[in-house]
């Protein structure tokens, strides 16, 4: 179970991820970005309301192009929920945290 985010790089996504029992919620930023900084701490907020059944983890674009370009990531901050290898949902763009809770709370109701 969860205890909070957990930084990953290209090397460890698979293991993290696709791999991982629960559904995992993979959170890209990066350091100059404005809008990630206001997500920050939505994230954090997140991983410790579902650590019960989620994993959160987080990548910086800049030094992690691998899942950037596998997974087509144009702009920051930028969210996939996974379920081992399928993508559940994903979302770019800052947003509040009203909708972040309702993306996950709709999307993990799903499993």
């Amino acid at each position: 179970m969860s205890k909070g985010v957990i930084s990953i790089t290209d090397s460890e996504f698979e293991t993290q991820v696709l791999k991982a029992e629960q559904p995992v919620l993979l959170y890209f930023w990066a350091s100059w970005c404005g809008p990630c900084q206001l997500m920050s701490p939505l994230i954090d907020l997140a991983a410790t309301k579902y650590s019960d059944r989620l994993k959160i983890v987080k990548m910086e674009v800049d030094t992690n192009p691998m899942a950037v370009k596998q997974y087509q990531v144009e702009g920051v901050p930028a969210l996939i929920l996974f379920h081992g290898e399928q993508v559940l949902a994903s979302a770019e763009g800052a947003i509040g945290k009203e909708k972040l809770l309702q993306f996950l709370d709709t999307n993990l109701t799903i499993n």
